[in-house]
Parts: C-alpha cells; structure tokens; sequence
C-alpha cells in the first residue's frame, strides 16, 4: 500500500498539503485532513469550532478543496491519503473518485468521538453502526481508490476484529487502528487482516523503537505518527526502527526480497 511502512496521522484542521511536504522526508504516505464533506458533519464541525478550542478545514467546497491539496503533492515522493467524515453518501463518492484519479488512499473516519460528530452519525458512531459502516466503504470502493478506515479502540461495546471483517467484506483495503492504550487490539484486527487482506496500521504513542517493535510484533504492517508528525527527530527515530524491523525481517528470511511481504 505504501513505502516506507510509515504514515503521518491526520490532524483536524492541522494536515495539510504543507504538513504533509514537511514529514515526506520520512513517510511513506500522510493522511490529510480530516475533511467534512456534508452539511451535518460541516454542521458539527462548526460547532466543535465554536464550543472549545479545536481547529477544523472548513472550506465553501470541500470536493475542490481535497483535489486542491491532493494536486499540490503530485510531484512528492509520497503517496497521499485523505481523511473524511460523512453520513451522505454522494459527496463521499465524488470524493473517492478525486482520490482515485489522484492515487491517493480514501480514509473513511470512524474514530472522531467528539460529541457533534457521534450525534451527526459521522466518527466512531460509525463503529457502533456497521450496516453504515459497510454501506460508506462499499460506496467509497466502488470509485476505485484504495479505502482505508480509521477506527479507535475502546469504544464500549464495539469487537474490532469484527469492525474487520465488515471494512473487509465491503472491499475495504486497509485499518487504521488507534489503538488508545490496548495495543492487544492490533494483533486481533491483524489476526483478520490475515485471513481477508487487510493492510493494519497501528497508531497511538508512536515515538521510539520500542513502540515500532511492539505494533509491528502485533502482526500491524505500518505505523502512524500522530501529533508529533511535525517533529522531525522523532520521524526521523521512527523511520529507522521501521526500516531496521523489515531488513530483520528480510534477513531472517534468507535475505530474499520476494519473501518479505511488502504489501497486502
């Protein structure tokens, strides 16, 4: 899906095209956004703005705004993705296809838990709803682009492993996983992207050596550095465990490139 096995993590009002030039030194792809894309998401955006100090992307035309980002990285050695949040399904497939035409990856966000967006139908209360769920992935899918989901761990009453199956029966190709502060949960999502193809990136406290091993010990494919992706040293610390993890990998494997899964 992407080399190196390293993403930077969307930021609300923060990930944009600039952002994402001064991390590419490191990443193997940056997820822009997050973007609403329909009035009850722009709706609760707005109120999120105005009720606590948070920052959003709240363009007159949020289609032309992530075509817009998206052309402004096509010369990077980077591979874009592009976070959106939706309960409409017509704007989410105009943009899936700006994606597609762009080779960037379509993240559909089931992880905001701010109160305006559960309330919208938009963020994690996707995960509590996977009927919707299937429908955004099947929908976003169908135009063609890579579709990842972003999802978070510790929502009451929520089975991630199964939140899998679903992203991955709709034509899903990948998850997002912050894994909050249950890193077990990445090795149940990988225990199922092994049997349907999912590519796992495992995100939350991404900093060191250390947390690199232990997500991709869990069976996860990447990592993302979240809110010090505008951190050079720590981006760069991460970029060499990652490598040094896959040249292990390959080492123990004969030092044949072919054995070493580069991409699901």
């Amino acid at each position: 899906m992407f080399e190196p096995r390293l993403a930077l993590a969307s930021l609300s009002g923060e990930a944009d095209a600039e952002w994402a030039k001064n991390g590419a030194e490191w990443a193997g792809t940056a997820f822009l956004g997050g973007i609403c894309l329909d009035e009850p998401t722009r709706e609760a955006a707005r109120g999120m703005v105005a009720d606590r100090d948070r920052t959003e992307f709240l363009p007159d035309d949020p289609a032309r705004f992530v075509a817009d980002q998206l052309a402004a990285l096509e010369d990077l050695d980077l591979r874009p993705g592009f976070n959106v949040r939706t309960t409409s399904l017509e704007p989410l497939r105009e943009v899936a296809g700006i994606c597609a035409d762009s080779g960037a990856i379509l993240e559909l966000n089931a992880h905001c838990r701010q109160d305006e967006m559960c309330a919208a139908g938009a963020g994690e209360a996707l995960l509590r709803d996977p009927d919707r769920l299937r429908e955004q992935v099947a929908a976003a899918a169908e135009e063609g682009p890579d579709v990842s989901v972003k999802v978070r761990a510790e929502v009451p009453g929520v089975d991630l492993a199964e939140t899998a199956r679903v992203v991955a029966d709709a034509g899903g190709d990948a998850m997002h996983v912050d894994a909050m502060d249950s890193e077990a949960v990445v090795a149940e999502v990988a225990s199922v992207a092994a049997e349907t193809d999912l590519f796992v990136i495992a995100n939350n406290g991404v900093r060191d050596e250390a947390t690199v091993r232990e997500y991709l010990a869990c069976g996860a494919d990447a990592v993302s550095v979240g809110r010090p992706s505008d951190d050079p040293a720590i981006l760069r610390r991460v970029r060499g465990a990652v490598d040094d993890w896959f040249a292990e990998r390959e080492r123990d494997d004969g030092g044949d490139p072919e054995s070493v899964e580069v991409s699901r």
